[in-house]
């Protein structure tokens, strides 16, 4: 039976929304977001990040788990759907049949950016990954789209990396072409802007 969207959306009526269809919503201070489906390289930066993150996090010992898919409320009122998240293995061990949305902070959390979503995600979900306590958010912006006060004149494709310091945000580490990202979630990891960037397959 599909159901017609209600005007207002606590956390829990999310938790249960169906309409009947295959589109994910965010939930986005009670309303309903409806996303849009992702180009085939959105999805090939995000598979290449989830794996270089599994081998990273294997490299490094830690009890985490890199997800694709998976949801990150951020308040009462709003959840949203990165692209990759790198979460605890214990916030999700024993939710198996609960809804694939995290409640605590992820690890590190990945925004691939889409001409539907570059405002959100340079300034919303910026604002709100920070207040949830996510230590880094990536944005992956391969066609440029931010403004030019977020990637710079020129506009040319980038990675930033934004490291939550003292509960804020600091300066984006901004990476083009083949400079290194550097994550200090995992200071190991070795990889250019322009192998995320293209998806590279590993």
């Amino acid at each position: 039976m599909v159901q017609t969207k209600p005007s207002t959306l606590t956390f829990a009526d999310y938790l249960a929304y169906a309409d009947g269809t295959d589109t994910r919503y965010e939930l986005v201070r009670g309303q309903l977001v409806a996303m849009t489906p992702p180009t085939w390289k959105h999805l090939l930066i995000a598979r290449y990040l989830e794996r270089i993150f599994t081998a990273a996090i294997e490299a490094t010992g830690e009890d985490w788990i890199a997800l694709q898919g998976a949801g990150q409320r951020v308040d009462e009122e709003t959840s949203r759907l990165p692209d990759v998240m790198v979460v605890p293995v214990a916030a999700i061990q024993d939710a198996g049949e609960s809804t694939a949305i995290l409640q605590v902070a992820a690890i590190l959390a990945v925004e691939i950016v889409s001409p539907s979503s570059v405002a959100d995600d340079y300034l919303h979900k910026l604002a709100e990954y920070e207040a949830k306590g996510i230590l880094e958010y990536w944005l992956v912006d391969p066609q440029a789209l931010g403004a030019a006060r977020y990637i710079g004149s020129p506009k040319r494709p980038l990675v930033s990396i934004y490291h939550l310091v003292d509960g804020e945000y600091s300066s984006p580490l901004r990476c083009r072409n083949q400079e290194t990202v550097e994550s200090r979630v995992f200071p190991q990891l070795r990889v250019t802007a322009q192998e995320i960037l293209e998806g590279k397959t590993l």
